[in-house]
Parts: C-alpha cells; structure tokens; sequence
C-alpha cells in the first residue's frame, strides 16, 4: 500500500472514529439530562463548581491512634547519596491517620477495602455539625434530632450520601485533647446507632467523623461499627477541613486503598465544593 494510501485510510479511520464518539458523547449527555441519577448529577454539578478541599491530615509517627500506637513507621530503603533514588519502606497499621473502615473490619465476610463499589466512593457529602454540643460534652453524638434538624434545614439526604459529622475535633490535632482528657481518658464525638440506624434507611452508603471513631469514645459496645459496617457501609475517621465547607452541595471523593483483605486502611478524601 502507498504512502498517499496510508495516510488517506488513517484520516478516514480517524474521522470515523471521531464521528463514532461525539455521537456516543452526545448520547451519553442526552441520557444524563435525562435519567441522570440525584447523586451523579450532583457530583457532576460540584465536580465543575469551584474548589477542591482536602479532608486527609498529614500521616506520620505523631499521629493519634485509638490504642495509643503509632501507626506508621519509616525505614530508609534507598536514599539519593548511597543510591540515586529514594524508597521508604513502610510499616502501616490499617486503621491509622484518616482512613476508612471496610465492612469486614467488624464482620468476618463483609467487603474488603478493595472490594468497595467506585460508585460508591463519588457521592454528595452532608455534613452535621454538632460543634457546640461536643464544646460542652466531649462524648457528644450525632443524634437522630440531629438528621432531622439538618433536613429540615438543607432538604433531604440524598440517597448514595456520605454523612459527616463535625464536632470541631480536627482543631485538636496536636494536642493531647483530640484523642483524650488530661488524665488520659480516651474522649471524642461519634454517631450514635439510632442516628446512623436512621441513615441506613436513607440509603447513605457511608459516614464520616473528624475523631478517632465512628463510635463516640465512651461507646460501651462499638455499636456504630458492629452495626453500620456489617449491614455493608463503609465509614471513615479522622476527617480534616470539614469547616472549610458548606453543609450540602459537595461532593466527596473518597480515596480509599486497594489491598486485598483490607479491613480498612489511610485514604486521601477529598471534597468538590462550589
């Protein structure tokens, strides 16, 4: 075949191909417009609105943990004067720094953190903001009031949301106070099992706290993670920035990792604002 010939089949080819997808482009729009489903069409709208907030704290050997131990540690691999390039290896507990709880964290065969649905890892975030009641009382929840205050004041929880609550604890960070009292008595919000019993029959497909637990830490019996995470939701702790955004109209972005039999593990969580 010619040279010219080539070149002829390779722009029709092309052409072809360019019609084939700005037809599918244009199909995919007119089905979105359409039946476009409340929780993308919000994503969509957010993901284009304005800003992008990122909800991790920064992980290293200080970082608080719910049992006291530090959850990472560094050991020099290679390092650019010996070697060239630079390679840490890293010893990791699961549950450390802002990361997220997978269903089989508290259920034997629950899904794994790689075992997540993506759809369900994109969705509207809400959030719940109990700051003046933990001002007062550290052990503070969530409380099902509490859902029905936010919707009456924002509208309904969109069904695929992320509910997250902030309680003002992330300010702590680096003090002895965000995991417990001065006498070193674990204290910290949660949700409540009749709030997140509630969300469950919304159809929110995960929650969210700036604390150690989803649990509040005077949780006699982890009810939140022996009930939320088994029914097949996923959760997350240790949120940051959740004061840097509105209380509807986000869209969170859950950046969970992908090990297989992972009960959980440090995530990057970022939100879409407008």
């Amino acid at each position: 075949m010619c040279h010219a010939c080539v070149i002829d089949h390779v722009k029709e080819t092309m052409l072809s191909r360019r019609k084939l997808f700005t037809g599918a482009a244009a199909t995919g729009l007119a089905l979105g417009a359409a039946g476009m489903a409340p929780r993308a069409a919000l994503a969509q709208a957010s993901a284009t609105a304005g800003r992008v907030v990122d909800l991790t704290h920064v992980f290293d050997e200080t970082f608080p943990t719910f049992d006291g131990t530090p959850g990472i540690a560094f050991e020099e691999d290679k390092n650019i004067q010996a070697d060239g390039y630079q390679i840490w290896k890293l010893t990791i507990w699961e549950h450390s720094g802002t990361h997220i709880d997978a269903p089989l964290h508290f259920s034997a065969d629950g899904k794994s953190v790689a075992e997540l649905e993506p759809q369900n890892l994109v969705c509207p975030l809400c959030i719940v903001d109990i700051t003046a009641k933990a001002a007062e009382d550290a052990n503070a929840t969530v409380d099902p009031e509490d859902i029905e205050a936010w919707v009456s004041a924002n509208g309904e929880i969109p069904q695929g949301a992320l509910v997250a609550m902030q309680s003002g604890w992330a300010a702590k960070l680096g003090t002895p106070e965000f995991r417990n009292t001065a006498d070193g008595a674990l204290a910290f919000p949660g949700f409540s099992k009749a709030a997140t019993d509630v969300l469950g029959g919304m159809g929110v497909v995960g929650i969210g706290v700036d604390t150690l637990s989803l649990d509040p830490s005077n949780s006699p019996d982890f009810g939140v993670h022996t009930s939320w995470l088994p029914a097949g939701h996923y959760g997350i702790e240790c949120l940051a920035g959740l004061d840097q955004l509105p209380a509807t109209g986000a869209t969170i972005v859950v950046g969970a990792p992908k090990h297989a039999r992972g009960t959980g593990g440090p995530g990057r969580i970022l939100a879409l604002a407008p």
